[in-house]
């Protein structure tokens, strides 16, 4: 690669960089809907043309960001998970609940783009699905590593598995893991997304004179619930 070549990447990366960080901002005022290319480039003193050599649409840097977002919540809750002795799971569960929790309070705009009002008339493509599983693959590695370790119990008293699920289960198995029930992968999927409901009700303030005291042990409460009903062994 040559000098010029590398400084000219360089540049471009680092003007990209710029455009999105002037793009969050944006969000924080506008939201997904109200944000604008033109508005984007003239904060940045560019001509409104110039900004489409690095995203052609609006679109594409929607796109960008949101990828960014599913990587950064991706990434808070593999390094949470990392932390933790791979034994135990029920802290490794913890923790990588309370990652989400965190990251969200800290970025709630970039929460709001990716688990927020749908923007109309954006569709993500594919390119956004594998930063989007980042999160559900480590807490389904978490469940997954304690089943082969003999650590996950049987929950007595819970409902049957709707017959109906069957065709996603087998869907799912494929893409998540290969030794998990019908009922096991229905369980893990809605916890993961009871985790994220009730941080979605606690940012957009769903919560309000709900629960006014220690919301942090509200939260603690759920994940631990969504523990219990996988069967993570709760000392």
């Amino acid at each position: 690669m040559s000098v010029s070549r590398s400084v000219r990447e360089r540049v471009r990366a680092e003007l990209i960089g710029e455009i999105k960080a002037v793009a969050r901002r944006h969000l924080a005022v506008e939201g997904a809907a109200g944000l604008s290319l033109r508005a984007v480039a003239r904060e940045l003193g560019m001509v409104s043309s110039a900004i489409y050599r690095y995203f052609p649409s609006r679109d594409d840097l929607l796109t960008a960001l949101i990828i960014e977002a599913f990587d950064a919540v991706g990434t808070a809750v593999e390094q949470a998970d990392a932390a933790c002795p791979r034994e135990h799971h029920l802290d490794r569960w913890m923790a990588s609940c309370r990652a989400i929790r965190t990251w969200a309070l800290a970025n709630p705009h970039e929460y709001a783009l990716i688990h927020g009002t749908p923007v109309p008339g954006y569709v993500a493509p594919q390119d956004t699905v594998a930063a989007a599983a980042r999160d559900g693959i480590v807490l389904t590695g978490i469940v997954r590593d304690a089943k082969q370790a003999g650590r996950l119990l049987p929950v007595p008293g819970l409902p049957l598995t709707p017959s109906s699920f069957a065709p996603d289960a087998e869907r799912l198995r494929e893409v998540l893991t290969p030794d998990f029930s019908d009922d096991l992968i229905l369980r893990t999927l809605l916890a993961w997304t009871q985790i994220y409901g009730h941080v979605s009700f606690e940012l957009f303030g769903m919560y309000k004179a709900l629960i006014e005291a220690d919301r942090a042990d509200a939260f603690d409460y759920t994940a631990l619930l969504q523990a219990h009903i996988l069967g993570l062994k709760i000392r």
